[in-house]
């Protein structure tokens, strides 16, 4: 399907002015005009465009997001669509995600590539945007639509089909996707674009690519094109009914428990889970995405639950009788691999915005916005609250767990050379932080470690992307929480293994004069995979950073790498501290800095975070000659006998 070209003067149907710009342009003075709203309160949907130009790309979004900067800056105002030029297309998105994140949804980034692999660099990311249910708009570029001189650098060639490109494989992990072959395409791609984007329901990556001659072909443009649009968001009501329903079920409750996820937080609605927490004393377990949803020292906040979870969330988890999910997907690690709940009687009452979420374990489905559910139940319980005897469990989880956490922040008998180990970091950084200061993690041990142990203070004081956990995304994704709160330190916690994997966003940082403290633990390899191998008896192989030793085996000498060094190299200030007194004085060195600095500490990766007493369904091979691995499999089919599916209807 060849484009048309419009520059002889083809006309638009209506007889209303036309722009006549290319589609490149044209893209970049519609997303400049997009407007999110809720609540009353309106937000730009696009704060600007990450890019790297290549081939596909730097004729078309390249030169037309030149000339709108140039244009902005000459009339005397800001850029309407800023441009970020990023050091990876994957990181790109990860600092996109971010963004919306720390914005509710309300706000994103458009990301720019090249056809070929940049574009296809971009695939992670947009899986992890569209698992995470987080807003960002794709736009690869293509190879030609005229196929005038194909095949061109970097084109997929299939004997079986000529209309796949790489950008196909965008199409499973993108919430909406589409390729704008012809000029006139483009509007209805980025209406449907945005309806995606801003659906709290459906949203994910929007993938819109555009052929290179596409991107630079003029066509004329009716001028409603780019009027503003406001997308409001909504706040689906629950039925009163089912409000019914659940209020009974949760008032025949002796010993209710909250699974609080991240559409908490996106609904906004903490202050109403605080309110109805406060008002019928039910306990709350949070989410990887929910923590922070309840501040840690809220009366009925029990912490972390699941498989990273405190002892006091995992032991309330195992007697509840009456489990309400509020904004939660109910992924493996919060129902501890479907071996959380373990009361026979238990029922579900599950609160979501998206229907498929709501009728995970069965239960009653009140498909609705959280604080709009959280509300209605207030009233409809105000005449409900737990027993004495329940509270004071509650309270006294509560407490224990609350000890536990401070003999690891602070263990009465240290290392006696002063050094430290991760959960000695996790609670200085905990401590020395402001209370709205965002700690950002991915991958590695870290999170988990962060789950179980992380006092949080502020509903946006938690960010874990652990809907992908994608090793790469601390660096960038705390570039983008940075632009979306400038008015906050982020300490980005990341392992030397996600480190390695992307820490080239640091020269954006330098480059956008972006803050950012990153505290870089060094372990020498893979903490978190080398103690779930040990777990599974296959004894940490494959997991540190070694050198060959002489019988072919990587257990060798530690690698001599010195990442504070490679840091430095990349602009940033970087302070090693391996005592508690040098790592407390960095963090006040950093935070009262006005550039990105990267603490660099060693710590022993064979110390771990308190025990949650739950687990996560790994398989261990069913038959092995090491004693090890018999060993795992024993205690691996003792945790299959207790999981269970979850299915009994609660009505």
């Amino acid at each position: 399907m060849a484009p048309t070209n419009n520059a002889t003067g083809n006309r638009p149907p209506r007889d209303e002015p036309t722009v006549h710009l290319t589609v490149s342009q044209a893209v970049v003075r519609f997303l400049a005009n997009q407007y999110t709203e809720r609540d009353g309160q309106r937000t730009k949907l696009f704060a600007g465009c990450f890019g790297i130009f290549g081939h596909g790309n730097v004729a078309g979004l390249g030169q037309a997001l030149l000339q709108a900067e140039i244009q902005d800056l000459d009339a005397g105002r800001e850029p309407t669509l800023p441009y970020v030029l990023g050091r990876n297309e994957q990181a790109m998105v990860h600092s996109a995600v971010a963004h919306a994140r720390m914005k509710d949804r309300l706000q994103t980034w458009a990301v720019s590539s090249s056809v070929g692999p940049g574009a296809t660099n971009m695939i992670t990311g947009a899986a992890l945007a569209t698992i995470n249910r987080l807003p960002v708009l794709l736009l690869p570029a293509d190879t030609f639509a005229t196929r005038a001189s194909a095949p061109v650098l970097q084109e997929l060639e299939l004997p079986s089909s000529g209309d796949v490109t790489v950008n196909d494989a965008f199409k499973p992990v993108s919430r909406y996707f589409d390729r704008v072959w012809r000029p006139e395409q483009l509007p209805s791609a980025l209406l449907a674009g945005m309806r995606v984007l801003t659906d709290p329901v459906e949203t994910g990556a929007v993938t819109i690519a555009i052929p290179q001659d596409v991107q630079a072909e003029a066509f004329d443009w009716p001028e409603s094109f780019f009027a503003e649009r406001v997308w409001h968001v909504a706040r689906p009501l629950p039925e009163r009914s089912v409000i019914e329903r659940a209020a009974a079920i949760i008032r025949s409750a002796r010993k209710p428990l909250i699974v609080a996820g991240g559409g908490v937080i996106y609904s906004q609605a903490t202050d109403s889970l605080a309110a109805f927490c406060a008002q019928t004393g039910i306990p709350v377990g949070q989410s990887q995405a929910g923590k922070g949803s309840l501040v840690y020292d809220h009366p009925q906040s029990v912490g972390a639950v699941g498989s990273t979870g405190s002892t006091a969330a995992n032991a309330l988890a195992t007697e509840a009788d009456v489990v309400i999910g509020i904004g939660t997907r109910y992924s493996d690690f919060t129902s501890a691999s479907r071996t959380a709940f373990t009361n026979p009687d238990v029922r579900f009452v599950n609160i979501n915005v998206a229907s498929l979420d709501s009728v995970k374990q069965g239960g009653v489905s009140v498909v609705a916005d959280a604080r709009e559910a959280l509300d209605a139940m207030a009233l409809a319980l105000n005449d409900y609250r737990v027993d004495d005897e329940y509270a004071s469990r509650i309270g006294a989880l509560a407490r224990d767990w609350d000890a536990i956490v401070e003999s690891v922040y602070n263990p009465a008998e240290p290392a006696a050379d002063g050094s430290l180990n991760q959960n000695q970091v996790i609670g200085l950084v905990n401590t020395l932080s402001d209370p709205r200061d965002v700690v950002v993690c991915a991958a590695g041990s870290m999170p988990g470690d962060l789950h179980k142990l992380w006092r949080t203070r502020d509903p946006k004081g938690y960010h874990v992307e652990y809907g992908y956990s994608c090793m790469g995304y601390e660096v960038a994704g705390g570039l983008g929480v940075r632009m979306a709160c400038p008015d906050r330190d982020v300490f980005v916690m990341v392992g030397d293994g996600s480190y390695l994997m992307m820490a080239t966003e640091l020269v954006t940082a330098v480059q956008e004069r972006l803050k950012v403290i990153v505290v870089l633990v060094q372990n020498h390899g893979f903490a978190s995979i080398g103690s779930l191998s040990e777990s599974l008896g296959s004894q940490r192989f494959g997991t540190q950073y070694r050198y060959r030793s002489n019988d072919g085996r990587l257990d060798g000498g530690v690698l001599p790498v010195d990442l504070a060094a490679n840091a430095a190299s990349l602009g940033v200030d970087v302070i090693r501290a391996n005592t508690a007194a040098e790592f407390a004085d960095a963090i006040k060195v950093a935070k009262a800095s006005d550039t990105s600095t990267v603490i660099h500490v060693e710590t022993d990766p064979l110390i771990g975070a308190p025990d949650s007493e739950s687990w996560w369904d790994v398989p261990v091979s069913a038959t092995s000659e090491l004693e090890s691995t018999k060993n795992a499999r024993t205690t691996y089919e003792s945790w299959k006998k207790i999981q269970r599916p979850y299915l009994r209807p609660s009505e």
